[in-house]
């Protein structure tokens, strides 16, 4: 085995990563509460429990902040998905697939509700910051492909490419509907309804 490998498995690899796995959760928490104009490195130094110049010491600028919380929300999504698959996605019935990543973009715990939250606050940021939007998009690319792969492993078989556009529809139906659970103008039970209804609509019997 590399010396690398070793030294991310214990020591002060292991430290390091945690270090910043940690400062990225904090970045995630202030994003959630302030969006991405709040993010500093004094908000997230306090967030974090740690001083500026430690944080700045893991990420010495605040891009590399931005991209580290980024990925961080993601792979914290992707653990809630599999915790509640079971399983990895890969390895679990399509249609259980499509229903729990669906069901995962309306906020109706804390976990979601504050992950929405910062994926809103992304999808704001994009609009004024191209950085920002190639993550995004990259990010979406990834989600269409994945639901589309699922849909035609449950038996959306169909030519022009429709699973893909399907699974357009089904992500921003989903993504529209948590952004009024999140104002409180839809509630969670009924969004969480109204998404599963139009996936089992769109699935074969």
């Amino acid at each position: 085995m590399p010396p690398s490998a070793r030294t991310r498995g214990r020591g002060p690899g292991l430290h390091h990563d945690r270090r910043r796995a940690e400062i990225a959760d904090a970045v995630l928490a202030v994003v959630a509460e302030h969006g991405l104009p709040g993010v500093s490195l004094t908000e997230v130094a306090a967030q974090a429990g740690v001083s500026p110049g430690r944080v700045q010491h893991y990420f010495p600028a605040k891009r590399q902040l931005i991209e580290a919380a980024f990925d961080r929300g993601n792979r914290r999504s992707e653990e809630r998905i599999r915790s509640r698959l079971g399983a990895d996605p890969e390895d679990a019935p399509p249609r259980e697939v499509l229903a729990v990543v669906l069901d995962e973009l309306i906020p109706h715990d804390a976990a979601s509700r504050a992950h929405m939250r910062v994926r809103h606050a992304f999808n704001a940021g994009a609009l004024a910051d191209d950085a920002v939007a190639e993550r995004v998009r990259g990010l979406y690319a990834e989600l269409r492909t994945r639901l589309a792969d699922c849909l035609l492993r449950a038996g959306v078989l169909r030519d022009g490419g429709e699973p893909e556009a399907l699974a357009v529809t089904l992500v921003a139906q989903a993504e529209g509907l948590a952004y009024h659970v999140l104002l409180g103008t839809v509630p969670v039970c009924t969004a969480r309804r109204t998404v599963r209804a139009a996936l089992d609509a769109a699935l074969p019997d």
